[in-house]
C-alpha cells in the first residue's frame, strides 16, 4: 500500500500530466447521441488500458492522513481496485474510470473538505468517495453540486435523506439501536452507556443507542469524549460511574482502546460494542489487545472480508498481494453502486450530472454480486422503507484475515426493525 505522502506525490504527477483540459470536454460522445459533462473525456485517461476509450473522471475527498486515515486509505484502495478491475474488462460503454487523477486528502476536516471540492469541482463527473458526515454536507450545499451524485464513506443517517448521495448500508443510528437489543438480549446488559465524540458520527451511534435503551426500558448514561488516546481519563471514569454493563462506542479506534483499556484496569466487567469506524486490526497489537478481545464487539453491516460470494472472489482476486482488510472490502462493494448509475446514464444517452442523478435515483436494486448488506441499492424508494436495518458483529480474532471474525450476521433488533426514520437521528441529540 502506497504512503499517503507517495500516494500524493504520484497524483501530484499526473495531475500535471493531465492538466491540458481532462474531464472537461462537454457536448456528445464518439456516437454523437450521448450527452456529456464535465468529468467526461473523449481522451484517454492517463493511464489506460484502451487508447481508443474516453475517460470518465470519478473525485475522491477522503482522509490520508488524519484520524480516519486507517478508514480512508484502505476504502481508496478498494475503489481503485475495483474501477482496475472493471477497466481491464473493457470499461464502461466507450469510457474507462478513473478514480486517482482527483484524488483529494481532506485530513477528516471540513475546510479542507471544502478546499479540495472547489480544487476539483469542474473537473469530475461524480464522486466516488467522500468521507466526513458534516463535510460532505456542506459541500452538497455548494451550488457546483446541485445535480452531483455522491458515494459516501460515511453511514450517517441523513443520508436516507438525500438523494444526490448513495449511502450503503445500516446507518450509524441503527447499529447503535441493533448494539443495544443484542446486548439485552444475548449478554444479558441490563444498563447501558454510550461513549461517543461530538458531532454526526458520534451523536448518530449515541442517538441510536439511546432510543433503543428508553425502547427496553433500561438505563442509559450518554459520556460525550474528545479526539485523542490520551484525552479518556473523564470517558473511563464516566464509564465506572455510570454502573452500565454495555458501553457502546462512537470514537476513532484510539480513544476505543484506551476508554476499553482504562476501564478494564479499573475494574470493569462489562461489555463494548463499538460501531464501524471504531474498529482497526492494528490495535490488537497495541497494549490494550488483549482487553479487546476479553470485552469488545466489533458493529460493521458489510460482509467480511472473507464472505463466500462471488462479488468478494472478484475483489480478493483483484486485491492480489494487498493486505486483507475490511475497509478495503467496503471500499470495493460500494463502487458496485456508482457503476450500476454510470451505466443507467449511459443506457439513457445522457452522461451528465444530471443524467447519472436521475439514473441513481431510478435504481431499485443493485447487484452488488453478493458484496453490500441485503436490501442495498434502493434510492427511488421511500427513506424509511428502503433504508437498510441489520448488522453483522464481529470478533476481535488474530487469526482472522483482517483481525476480526464474524460471529453474528444480519442482526436486526426490534428496535430498529419498528423504528420509523423520519430525520438524521444526530438532529435528536
Amino acid at each position: 500500500m502506497n504512503t499517503p505522502l507517495r500516494r500524493l506525490a504520484v497524483l501530484a504527477v499526473a495531475s500535471a500530466l493531465v492538466l491540458a483540459g481532462c474531464g472537461r470536454d462537454s457536448g456528445s460522445s464518439d456516437d454523437g447521441d450521448t450527452a456529456t459533462g464535465p468529468g467526461v473525456s473523449s481522451e484517454p485517461c492517463p493511464d489506460a488500458i484502451d487508447d481508443s476509450k474516453g475517460c470518465i473522471y470519478l473525485g475522491a475527498i477522503t482522509d490520508l492522513t488524519g484520524p480516519f486515515s486507517a478508514i480512508g486509505i484502505p476504502l481508496q484502495d478498494g475503489a481503485e481496485a475495483f474501477w482496475r478491475m472493471v477497466n481491464e474488462d473493457g470499461g464502461i460503454g466507450d469510457y474507462e474510470v478513473d478514480v486517482t487523477t482527483h484524488l483529494k486528502d481532506n485530513e477528516y476536516n471540513p475546510d479542507r473538505h471544502a478546499q479540495a471540492w472547489n480544487e476539483i469541482s469542474g473537473e469530475v463527473l461524480a464522486l466516488s468517495g467522500s468521507l466526513g458526515t458534516a463535510a460532505t454536507e456542506a459541500m452538497m450545499r455548494d451550488s457546483e453540486a446541485e445535480e452531483l451524485v455522491a458515494m459516501p464513506a460515511t453511514l450517517g443517517s441523513n443520508w436516507i435523506f438525500e438523494d444526490r448521495v448513495l449511502e450503503l448500508g445500516a446507518p450509524y443510528c441503527a447499529e447503535g439501536m441493533n448494539a443495544v437489543d443484542y446486548g439485552i438480549d444475548e449478554l444479558g446488559a441490563t444498563s447501558v452507556a454510550a461513549v461517543h465524540l461530538p458531532g454526526d458520527y458520534g451523536d448518530d451511534v449515541m442517538v441510536g443507542a439511546r432510543i433503543a435503551a428508553e425502547e427496553r426500558g433500561v438505563d442509559f448514561t450518554a459520556i460525550e469524549t474528545t479526539v485523542g488516546a490520551d484525552q479518556q481519563a473523564a470517558a473511563v471514569a464516566g464509564v465506572l460511574r455510570s454502573g452500565a454493563d454495555l458501553v457502546i462506542m462512537g470514537t476513532t479506534p484510539l480513544e476505543l482502546a484506551a476508554v476499553v483499556g482504562g476501564a478494564l484496569q479499573n475494574g470493569f466487567e462489562g461489555r463494548f460494542i463499538g460501531a464501524i469506524p471504531t474498529w482497526n486490526a492494528a490495535l490488537l497489537q497495541s497494549p490494550a489487545g488483549e482487553a479487546l478481545k476479553a470485552a469488545y464487539t466489533w458493529s460493521n453491516p458489510f460482509p467480511s472480508y472473507d464472505a463466500d460470494s462471488p462479488g468478494r472472489e472478484a475483489m480478493r482476486e483483484a486485491a492480489g498481494d494487498a493486505q486483507p482488510n475490511d475497509y478495503y472490502a467496503i471500499g470495493f462493494s460500494s463502487q458496485y453502486v456508482m457503476k450500476a448509475a454510470l451505466e443507467g446514464a449511459l443506457d439513457n444517452d445522457d452522461l451528465t450530472r444530471a443524467g447519472v442523478l436521475e439514473a441513481a435515483t431510478s435504481m431499485t436494486e443493485v447487484d452488488s454480486e453478493g458484496s453490500l448488506p441485503e436490501g442495498s441499492g434502493n434510492y427511488a424508494g421511500d427513506p424509511n422503507e428502503a433504508v437498510v436495518r441489520a448488522t453483522n458483529f464481529f470478533t476481535p480474532d488474530e487469526s482472522a484475515s483482517t483481525g476480526a471474525s464474524v460471529t453474528v450476521e444480519s442482526y436486526t433488533g426490534p428496535t430498529a426493525e419498528g423504528y420509523e426514520f423520519t430525520e438524521a437521528c444526530y438532529l435528536m441529540k
